[in-house]
Formats: structure tokens, C-alpha cells, sequence
């Protein structure tokens, strides 16, 4: 390891100070806000010149690579859907850097055939019902700011668009496939093939989720408010605007191929209920069916309905909702992907050994058929601190050279999943811990909102809990216990790390979010206020400066070693939030430990690949004493 303190490069120190809500906020390093600037891009490159300095170091760098390679070298391919007697995958041999799309047997779009250089991505895309046309969206160099463009699909020629501004947008095909609705910077829109003018449907600068009914009848339209959905429901019949579905908790709805309107809330049910009715009374619903977990899928069939959680997939009568069986799964792990055609249905599977595999089950037989292999040997613990954090364990007992991992917002829940770079940690002789904190959504929408906002602090509270249990439990040491997260996780690493330093070795925050008081001002920040709150707020700014990590750096602290990886194409975080913390934390820590930026100018949101993982790994083993 090198002696940090005397190698840092040094950022310019402004004495830039604020009042806010009656409260002294500092920001000496404001300047790196701007990508552009002559200071920015040199302190940049000091920055890289830094991090090779240290990676010149790291002798076993390729061996790493190496390992996660071959772990990776595993392919993958999704659930099929079927539309019009065709079949749609995306499959993704071990060897290729992007998936390509595959209508039946034949290639349809290869990104990498399109750019050569390998940085145009595909980010969505939905056949039309009869399976001729298929809408796609494209972006290059990971900003997924996304263009859509319909192709012929037994020419693979483009016969519309493209249209830009579309960022992962819903697309809800009508049953003629003449026209769609979809959303275009943040509205709804009805697109008509070849016409220019497109009709705006709901201007609610909103997220919104679009189906449409088999028969083509019913639009529904669900748009994210806070800790619940707005609700509209259209009957395309007629000339009338989309009617507002009044409701209080998170709930989505769709008109199943029945012709019943189904709905998933979680009003009086933390982990969510799926009731039933009649789509021309869509505010009079009737229980149906209580999922034993988070709702992750819903499927009907011919005969029955297959309702999916993070664990499982359970078979219902599809008129009364009672319970028939269990889907056979190859294991414990996690199933996603629902999808269903008459009378059989496909999703994926994986676990902390399986690469994701697709599987198909056949409600005439009851049976699901499946191809998994492991591609590891390796324990598995389950772990539960006293306040009711879950920890995933991959390794043997310690004390180990140990990452912790972690996310903790957004309602996003962290189950058993095949990671190359999880896997190769623990060949090498370390252990690697998941942990389920609140925030996430391991354990329904309470769990999630026990999390957010001015409640924050709470999910640093239970990341920082595993950490004292693992360590109290002789699982690691402090020497020996590094954090690891990305995007909203590098968020809770960070603030971990800010919290109490000495509790950890070394920790990777990729692409973090870390300037919490001015969060709202860049990347997608201003779309993220029901999760941490507005700084506008008295109240939440208080809670947002109690935590934030930029601000919470304090002069003459040990503190762990710390990696910040960050993208130049990044349109969610801003790589300034990387920057200014990086700074900070090289001006203030009294460690000799370093304190690195590794910067990917082309890349977009934390979409670096197995040089990244290597170079993560690497940097963890040396600051833990993992010897490989």
C-alpha cells in the first residue's frame, strides 16, 4: 500500500459557505461540479495518473480479471415472449459484450453490429401483438437516453422513428399494431405509424407504467407519487380522457386476457394483495389472491394463474384465486420475468452458484422444465442481527478478509443472484455478505418506507448493524471488513464509512450519490425526492445535512480506505458527486490509506465491466490482506 496522505492529489479549497434554512452549510469544493472546467479536467487527470499509480502496484490484477472472466463466461438468455406464433429472446453468448435480440431462431438486432465499437446498448424493446413489428429503444455510451424505432420484423428494416426522449419508456402496442402509446419526456403520447404529430395523452411529469387490454379496449396508466401511484383507466372506445382511479397506497393495475381488471396493492397489505373487478367499475375491487411474499409476477392462463414472489411461483384457480401448488424451482434462489402464453409459462431463475436460467412450466402437467448447472461449489449462511437485519452469507466462517454489500432504497430487494465478482472473492478464500437493510424491499412497501426520507438514517443504521454483528460474530474484523455498493448503495457505503470509519478497512462507492443538500440539481436527482426528501423542506434538508456524505468528511479522521468509481456518460449520478467527495476525503483523512477515483469517461450508469470488477477486487484484497 502507499502512503496516501503524502501522494493525494490536491483540489483547489474554496471558503464557499451558504446559509440555508437558518443552517451554515459549507461547500469548498463546488468548482468540481463543472465537467468542463480547465481545473476540473486537470485535477481529473492527476486523479487517473493516482489510481495507476496504485494499480501499477496491485500484482495480482490480471489474476483477478482472470477469475472473474471465467466465472462470467456463462452467457445468459431471458424468458421468451411470445407474440403472434413467434418467440422473442435475448441471448447473450459467453463471449459477447451485449445481448441480441432473436425473433425464433434468428438474430434480429445486435448492438454490436450496429456500432462497432460496442458502445450503442439496447435498452427496451415490445413486438406488436401479431408479432410483425417490434418497438426498440437504443442509446449509446450508457446515458440511456433512449430513441425509439420500430422495425419490420421479417426484414429487420426500421419502418418508423426514430423518436428521441424516450428513456426506458413503456410501450402499450395496440391489437392492429398501427399504433402504440409510449411515453416521451416524461408524458404520455398515442403514436400513429408514419404520423409526425403525436396526441398527448397525460402531461403529469411523472414515471409511468402503460398497458393495454388484449381486445385493445382499456389503456391503464399507473404514474409514481411518493409512497403510492396515481391511477388512470381509459376505454379507448370512446373520445374520453383517461378517468383517475382514486386510491391511497402502491398499486398498479391491468385488464387481464379474461377481460377482468386486475390489481396489485398494497392498501391494508404491506406485501402486497391481488384483487379483482370489472374494468367498467374500476373502483370496486374484491379480494383475490394474498402472495405468502413481495409480489415480483403475475401470469394468467388459460385455466390458472401463477403468481410470482422474490422466492417463488404458486399456481391458482383462475376464477376463485384458492391455492393449487407450488411451481418447482431448482433451488433456493430468486425467480423473476413472468411471462405466459395459453397454458404454459416461462421465467428465469438463479442463485448465488446458477447463472440465470430460463425455465418453463406446463400447467397441463404441473412440471417445470429447466437447464442449471452450478458453477461453483460454495457454503451458504443465513444470518439475522438482533434488530432483524437478514444477511446473506457466501464463504466459510471467518475471520475472513470480508465484503459487505448493500443497496437500501427504492424498494429494491436484494435476493440470492449469480455474481462472477461475489464468487470470485470467495474462491479466493474471502467471504461476501448480503445485506437485506431497510429500504429496500426484501420485506414489502413498510420496510421500504421505514427507509426513506427523513427515516434515512434508519437504513445506515442497519448496514452499520451487520457490519458490528459480523464482527461481533467472528465472522471478520475490523482489519479485514471492506463496504461495497453502487449508485444508492454507494449512497449507504459512503455514509457508513463518514459514520464510523473504524469499523472498516476499505470500501468501493460506485457512482455515489454523496452531495445530498444539492442532490435535486443534477442527473436524475429531481426525480428522486419521494425517496430521500427536498432540501427545500426545512425539515428534510435537516435530515439531508445530518447524513450527507460530502458534508459529514471531518479534518484529522482515520479513515478506511475508500475507491470511487465514476462514469462520464452517468445521466442518473452525476460523476460530480464522485469528485467532490473524493476531494474531500483526500484533503481531511489522517490514514495512510488511500483515497482513489478510478474515472470511465465513455461509460454510463456503474455499466463497467470486467475490468472494473478485477480492479474493485484487486483494490479490496490489498487493503484486507486477502492473499490469492
Amino acid at each position: 500500500m502507499i502512503d496516501s496522505v503524502q501522494s493525494h492529489p490536491c483540489a483547489e479549497r474554496l471558503p464557499l459557505v451558504e446559509q440555508m434554512h437558518g443552517r451554515t452549510v459549507a461547500d469548498p469544493y463546488r468548482r468540481l461540479e463543472d465537467p468542463s472546467a480547465a481545473g476540473t479536467l486537470r485535477w481529473l487527470q492527476d486523479q487517473d495518473d493516482h489510481w495507476l499509480t496504485y494499480a501499477g502496484t496491485l500484482t495480482n490484477r490480471f489474476g483477478w480479471k482472470n477469475a472473474v472472466r471465467r466465472l462470467s463466461n456463462v452467457g445468459s438468455v431471458s424468458a421468451p415472449v411470445r407474440r403472434g406464433g413467434r418467440s422473442f429472446t435475448l441471448r447473450r453468448a459467453a463471449d459477447q459484450d451485449h445481448a441480441v435480440l432473436y425473433v425464433d431462431e434468428t438474430p434480429l438486432l445486435d448492438p454490436k453490429q450496429l456500432d462497432p465499437t460496442g458502445l450503442t446498448t439496447l435498452d427496451a424493446w415490445q413486438p406488436t401483438p401479431d408479432g410483425s413489428k417490434l418497438a426498440v429503444q437504443l442509446s449509446r455510451g450508457g446515458d440511456e437516453r433512449s430513441t425509439l424505432s420500430v422495425l419490420d420484423v421479417a426484414t429487420g428494416l426500421t419502418i418508423d422513428g426514430p423518436i428521441d426522449g424516450c428513456r426506458y419508456s413503456p410501450i402499450a402496442w395496440l391489437p392492429d399494431g398501427t399504433s402504440f402509446y409510449y411515453v416521451r419526456f416524461r408524458q404520455v403520447r398515442h403514436h400513429q405509424l408514419g404520423v409526425h404529430d403525436d396526441s398527448i395523452v397525460l402531461d403529469g411529469e411523472a414515471s409511468y407504467g402503460l398497458e393495454i387490454s388484449a381486445d385493445g379496449r382499456w389503456l391503464t396508466i399507473s404514474a409514481v407519487r411518493g409512497a403510492g401511484n396515481d391511477l388512470w383507466l381509459a376505454d379507448l372506445t370512446t373520445d374520453a380522457p383517461p378517468a383517475y382511479v382514486p386510491q391511497d397506497a402502491t398499486t398498479v393495475m391491468s385488464v387481464g386476457p379474461d377481460g377482468r381488471l386486475y390489481v396489485v396493492t398494497t392498501q391494508d397489505s404491506p406485501t402486497g394483495r391481488i384483487c379483482v373487478g370489472d374494468p367498467a367499475e374500476p373502483t370496486v375491487w374484491h379480494d383475490y389472491i394474498q402472495p405468502s411474499g413481495p409480489l415480483t409476477g403475475l401470469a394468467v392462463l388459460d385455466e390458472v394463474v401463477l403468481v410470482g414472489t422474490l422466492s417463488e411461483i404458486t399456481v391458482h384457480d383462475r376464477e376463485t384465486g384458492l391455492f393449487r401448488s407450488a411451481v418447482e424451482l431448482p433451488g433456493l434462489g430468486s425467480v423473476g420475468s413472468l411471462s405466459a402464453a395459453g397454458d404454459q409459462a416461462w421465467f428465469t431463475y438463479t442463485d448465488s452458484v446458477t447463472p440465470p436460467t430460463v425455465c418453463r412450466y406446463d400447467a397441463r402437467t404441473g412440471q417445470t422444465a429447466y437447464q442449471s448447472e452450478a458453477r461453483a461449489s460454495v457454503e451458504t449462511h443465513r444470518l439475522t442481527t438482533s434488530s432483524g437485519v437478514e444477511l446473506q452469507i457466501i464463504g466459510k466462517p471467518g475471520p475472513r478478509p470480508t465484503i459487505l454489500y448493500g443497496y437500501g432504497g427504492f424498494g429494491q430487494s436484494l435476493t440470492p443472484t449469480y455474481s462472477a465478482f461475489a464468487l470470485a472473492w470467495v474462491e479466493a478464500g474471502g467471504t461476501f455478505v448480503t445485506a437485506a437493510v431497510r429500504g429496500g424491499g426484501e420485506r414489502g412497501t413498510a420496510s421500504h418506507q421505514a427507509g426513506t426520507r427523513r427515516n434515512k438514517q434508519k437504513v445506515f443504521d442497519d448496514f452499520i448493524e451487520a457490519a458490528e454483528h459480523l464482527i461481533g460474530t467472528g465472522w471478520t474484523t475490523p482489519d479485514q471488513l471492506a463496504l461495497c455498493g453502487e449508485s444508492n448503495g454507494g449512497l449507504l457505503v459512503a455514509a457508513a464509512l463518514t459514520q464510523r470509519p473504524e469499523l472498516f478497512a476499505a470500501a468501493v462507492c460506485s457512482a455515489p450519490l454523496t452531495d445530498m443538500v444539492r442532490y435535486e440539481q443534477s442527473g436524475l436527482g429531481a426525480r428522486w425526492t419521494a425517496e430521500y426528501g427536498s432540501a427545500q423542506d426545512p425539515d428534510d434538508f435537516n435530515s439531508l445535512l445530518s447524513y450527507s456524505p460530502y458534508h459529514q468528511v471531518t479534518d484529522g479522521v482515520q479513515y478506511p480506505a475508500v475507491l470511487l468509481t465514476s462514469f462520464g456518460n452517468d445521466t442518473r449520478v452525476d460523476p460530480l458527486h464522485a469528485r467532490k467527495f473524493c476531494a474531500a476525503l483526500q484533503y481531511s483523512t489522517a490514514s495512510h490509506r488511500p483515497v482513489l477515483l478510478r474515472h470511465e469517461a465513455d461509460a454510463g450508469h456503474t455499466t463497467g465491466g470486467i475490468n472494473l470488477a478485477a480492479d474493485m477486487l484487486a483494490f479490496i484484497a490489498d487493503q484486507t490482506g486477502l492473499s490469492t
